[in-house]
This record gives structure tokens, C-alpha cells and sequence, in this order.
């Protein structure tokens, strides 16, 4: 609005310039001014301020051009009174166009702003489209949209005002809050005849409610201070409001619905993997168990059935031990406590974990063992164990594991490399998803957990893991755990 007065009045002022050098030179160039050109360079001067002003200014400017022309341009001259009859047709038609003129000018220029203000109104629309079908967190979306139309609209306070069993819910998009009574939301809400309802705020600035339709079903109102937006950009906001609003409900239901089809997949793939898993060793354990009832077998062999029945037996605890990590992590339920060890204290934890899987491997081992990191003990070795699991599980027995341990000011690196046909490149995306087999290893024995317990568990300490190709053959798995790390029985006051 000020920068409008400010073209108006520098418009004004060059308007009055014009005239005034017009008039001085028609007066010092012609005794007797030809009032036809004067008139015509009047005209101008009025239809150039009224391309550049409001119609005020160039009404103002035609009736100064009338003025000056009867008084300095018309015979007699320095005289209100005109002398030939001719000169009133001049007079009158002169000051006709200038109006009619101005008028037209007026509207065009008013006709363009309205385009203008459309069009900016349509991109602000499009725009906040935009901003919504980005939005895909269903839990903060209303609260995200009410500060997209806030930002789009450039509007001081706005709250999308959704009901819900516990009565309204306000979602706060503005710099200033605004919550109008809950009784005029409910009458509102219960009417929704109007497109709009206009009232008085209590701190006597005007609340605009827009109901929030989607077809014929009111799924909310919108609340904001009086803007500039006229009544029908307002209820094009309040239809695309209430589109966004009932496209979050989507997203909501469509997360419970994933979740519910994830369970049961889960469900599923656990059901089928323990069915296969369970009964070798079970199997195993009976028929080891029965071998041993009979007396005549000889020592050796009654020796041999009893470290059957207990590899077994180890292996049916660690599958009940990977069901309660997995257990523990979907529930985040894993806490971690931070201790201070070696990378190399951590490496000779996770081999002995993964003994029964490395006793016939070669492991090349070379580990920090000068300096302390803060990590918890337990969950980093288990982790790293399921990861050595996978390398004995997937490589030949003849080719060697290389693990590193260093540390560096990012925290702890752990690197385990094998020399096996590598992961298919589908499946390094898939990789640490519970119970998924690569295309390669689609019939191995293993329930599939050991690398999704390992990703939960350094998750849970804020680290991260993930496997690439080595160009040379085999495959690379990469752990680091942010910690703190200082040298070797350093001291910790």
C-alpha cells in the first residue's frame, strides 16, 4: 500500500511538472496558443498519469489540465472567461476525454491487478498442493499443513481446527495462536450453510471460519484473523485443506494397515522359518537322545551322540536367544550400557560368540588394542558375531575372514571381509530386512535374523552397518559406533 502511494504521488507531481512546461512553453513559443495542439499535449500528459496512477490522481491531473488550460491557454488569457463559443466545444471535449480517458485507464490497470492477484492466489494453490502431496508423515501432517497455508498465504495466525470424540482439536500454523470458543465451532460446524461465517474475536480483531468440506462431508473448520483473501479463495483454501486433511486420515489407516500386513508376513516367515530350524536340531537331539538309551553302544560312540545332543542343543539357544533380540528390538526395548573397552576387547567378545560357526575358519584379526571406546560391550559384539556367523555361512571354508578394528574421532570401525561369491546387487537394499535371503542363498539354513538383529542393535547404540562388493571377490561388512575413544587406561577425571 505504501509503495501504491508513493507511484501515485511521484506520478501526481510529474503530472502537475508536465503541465506547467507545457504551458510555459505553448506561452513563450505563441503569442496566441493553438488551443487544438495545447489541448492534445494536456491529453497526453493526462492518459500517461493514468497509466501509472489510481483514478483519483488522474482525475486530479484532468481537472489541473482544465484548469490550466482555460486559464493560461484560452483567450482571454489569464481568465476564467472564454471569449469565442468555439473554445467551450474545445473546453468540453477536452475535459470529456480526459475523464473517459482516466476511466479506462482506471480499469485496465485495475482489471490487470485482479489478474495479477488471481494469478498469484492460483500458484499459492498450486504450491500448497505440492507442499501436501510431499507431506507423508500421517502423525504430523495437519500440523505441517496448517504452517504450509500460514507460509503460502502469508497469514499471521491460522488453526485448522479438526473435531475429534474428546472435542476440537487445534492445529496451530501461524505466528500468533488462535482458538475461537468451542461453542462457535460447534454451531458452525453444525450448520455449515454459509461458505463462511464472520464474527467478532473477544480481542476485538475479526475470526474468519471456513468450513472444511470434502463433497458434502464437513471434516473441520478453518480459523484465521481477516486477510486480503476474498470469500472465494477462501473456500478454494477450506476444499484443499479439507482434501489434505482427509488424505492424512488415508496415510494413517494405510500405516495401520502396513504394520497389521508386516505382522502377519512376520508371522508367517517366523512360523515357516521355525518349523524348518526347529526341526533339524529337535530332530537331531531325539536321536541322539535314543542312540544313548541303548547300553551296547561303546563309549566312543555314546561320547559322539552326546556332543551331537549338545551342539544341537546350543544351536535351539541361540535361535531363542535371536527370537528375544528381535523381540527386543521391535519393541525398543534395547538399552544400551556403555562401558569402556578395546575394538580389540569387543573382536575377541564376538569371536567367541560365533565360535561354533568359526571353529574350522581361518580368521586374520588385526584390532586396536591401545585404545577405549564407550560403547556397550555386549550389544557390539553380539552384533559383530552375527556378522562373522554370516561371513563362515557364506564363503568357502578354505578362504580366510579378515576383521579390523580401529578407531578414529567418528568413533569405533569395525570391518569384516569374506572371500564368497559377493551379494547380489538386488539384495544390498534388502540385505538387513528380517527373515531375507539374498537370490544366492535363497536355500542356506539360518532363520535370516542374524543381520536385522545386528542393524537393531547397533541402531539402538546410534550406529549403522551396511555391506558392499570388494572389486576383488567377496563380500565387505562396515560397522561404526559413534563414541568418545581415548587411549589405554587413560584418565577419565
Amino acid at each position: 500500500m505504501m509503495q501504491q502511494w508513493r507511484r501515485d504521488l511521484w506520478a501526481g507531481l510529474a503530472g502537475l511538472t508536465a503541465i506547467a512546461a507545457i504551458v510555459g512553453v505553448l506561452r513563450a513559443t505563441q503569442e496566441h496558443p493553438n488551443a487544438t495542439i495545447a489541448a492534445l499535449l494536456l491529453l497526453l500528459v493526462v492518459l500517461a498519469v493514468a497509466t501509472a496512477a489510481r483514478l483519483r490522481i488522474s482525475m486530479a491531473i484532468s481537472v489541473a489540465s482544465m484548469l490550466a488550460f482555460d486559464f493560461f491557454l484560452l483567450p482571454p488569457l489569464q481568465g476564467w472567461a472564454i471569449a469565442d463559443a468555439q473554445n467551450w466545444v474545445v473546453l468540453f471535449v477536452f475535459v470529456l476525454v480526459a475523464i473517459i480517458a482516466s476511466q479506462l485507464s482506471a480499469a485496465v490497470r485495475q482489471g490487470e491487478s485482479e489478474a495479477v492477484a488471481r494469478r498469484l492466489e492460483v500458484t499459492r494453490l498450486f504450491d500448497l498442493s505440492r507442499d501436501i502431496l510431499l507431506t507423508t508423515d500421517s502423525d504430523s501432517a495437519i500440523g505441517d499443513l496448517a504452517r504450509f497455508v500460514a507460509r503460502r498465504f502469508e497469514l499471521d495466525a491460522i488453526a485448522i481446527c479438526v473435531p475429534t470424540p474428546a472435542g476440537w482439536a487445534f492445529h496451530q500454523g501461524g505466528e500468533r495462536p488462535i482458538t475461537p470458543s468451542h461453542d462457535r465451532l460447534d454451531r458452525a460446524f453444525a450448520r455449515l450453510r454459509d461458505p463462511l461465517e464472520h464474527n467478532t474475536h473477544p480481542s476485538s480483531e475479526r475470526t474468519t471460519l471456513v468450513p472444511l468440506r470434502l463433497g458434502g462431508k464437513p471434516v473441520g473448520m478453518l480459523a484465521t484473523w481477516s486477510s486480503g483473501l476474498d470469500a472465494g479463495i477462501l473456500d478454494a483454501l477450506g476444499g484443499v485443506v479439507a482434501i489434505a486433511i482427509e488424505r492424512a486420515h488415508f496415510l494413517a489407516e494405510r500405516k495401520k494397515a502396513e504394520a497389521a500386513s508386516q505382522r502377519a508376513d512376520l508371522a508367517s516367515a517366523l512360523l515357516t522359518s521355525f518349523s524348518h530350524d526347529l526341526r533339524t536340531p529337535v530332530t537331531s537331539v531325539r536321536v541322539a537322545v535314543t542312540n544313548l538309551l541303548d547300553s551296547a553302544l561303546p563309549p566312543e560312540e555314546r561320547r559322539a551322540q552326546a556332543q551331537l545332543a549338545l551342539h544341537e542343543l546350543d544351536r535351539l539357544m541361540q535361535l531363542f536367544q535371536d527370537i528375544l533380540d528381535m523381540a527386543r528390538i521391535d519393541a525398543a526395548a534395547v538399552n544400551p550400557q556403555r562401558q569402556w573397552v578395546s575394538p580389540a576387547d569387543v573382536v575377541d567378545a564376538a569371536v567367541a560368540h560365533a565360535g561354533p560357526a568359526l571353529a574350522e575358519r581361518t580368521l586374520q584379526v588385526d584390532a586396536d588394542g591401545l585404545n577405549e571406546i564407550q560403547v556397550d560391550p555386549r550389544l557390539t559384539s553380539t552384533a559383530l558375531a552375527h556378522v562373522l556367523e554370516n561371513a563362515a555361512r557364506y564363503s568357502p571354508v578354505e578362504a580366510p575372514i579378515v576383521v579390523r578394528a580401529w578407531t578414529n574421532p567418528d568413533g569405533a570401525h569395525f570391518v569384516v571381509r569374506d572371500h564368497g561369491p559377493g551379494v547380489d546387487a538386488f539384495d544390498l537394499d534388502h540385505l538387513f530386512e528380517p527373515f531375507y535371503r539374498g537370490r544366492k542363498t535363497r536355500h542356506a539354513t539360518g532363520t535370516g535374523l542374524g543381520l536385522a538383529i545386528t542393524r537393531g542393535l547397533l541402531a539402538a547404540e546410534g550406529g549403522r552397518v551396511w555391506c558392499e562388493n570388494v572389486p576383488a571377490g567377496g563380500a565387505q561388512f562396515s560397522i561404526i559406533v559413534p563414541s568418545p575413544v581415548r587411549a589405554l587406561h587413560a584418565d577419565v577425571s
